[in-house]
């Protein structure tokens, strides 16, 4: 229930301590001052004026900020690097781009990178130069891991794909294979037109 201004004045008002100097004050006047102050006791779970003004307005207490802040979520404790030796390298090699996923046996991903992450722009990334890059940026974090040799995934028939798997034999990882995963169609879906250039 939102109160008017006007409201939280007169609570304000009936709030404050009926303070008179007048000594010949009368009976009734001190009776009805008792009864106020009686009232009050009795309403205690009425909101004060700076309640009021809280529940009113929306402003907060410095305590009940600070306390709010207390109750902060406790942070997540780091996950541990397992040591992991042997794992695969998935090279996708497109016309446009070239992404390299390192994993474990199962296929948790351990690093990836891409020309994208490595600050190349437009046809850039599909150059073999930005696929040595992307390997040795993903190699970098997967050998924090303990990994030494991988079981290589080829994907695509970009430009980047021979020079890919390269630069995981000269950054130190041990190719056991070669496996080429490119999707060859059987007569399936007609072929785009080539284009006019």
């Amino acid at each position: 229930m939102r109160m008017l201004f006007t409201d939280l004045k007169l609570i304000a008002i009936m709030r404050m301590p009926q303070i008179n100097n007048n000594k010949n004050m009368s009976a009734d006047n001190k009776n009805i001052n008792e009864n106020i102050i009686e009232e009050q006791k009795e309403n205690a779970d009425v909101p004060t004026n700076a309640e009021a003004l809280t529940s009113a307005f929306g402003v907060e207490d410095k305590e009940e900020k600070k306390e709010r802040k207390a109750k902060v979520t406790p942070r997540r404790k780091k996950k541990e690097k397992k040591a992991i030796s042997s794992g695969r390298a998935y090279i996708n090699a497109t016309y446009n781009n070239t992404i390299v996923t390192i994993t474990d046996q199962v296929g948790n991903v351990i690093s990836w990178a891409s020309a994208g992450t490595c600050n190349f722009k437009g046809a850039k990334k599909a150059t073999p130069y930005a696929a040595q890059v992307i390997v040795k940026k993903a190699v970098d974090k997967a050998k924090e891991c303990g990994l030494k040799e991988v079981l290589v995934y080829v994907k695509g028939v970009g430009t980047g794909r021979e020079s890919a798997v390269r630069a995981l034999n000269a950054n130190g990882i041990n190719i056991l294979s070669i496996k080429d995963l490119t999707p060859i169609p059987h007569n399936g879906c007609r072929p785009r037109k080539p284009r006019r250039v």
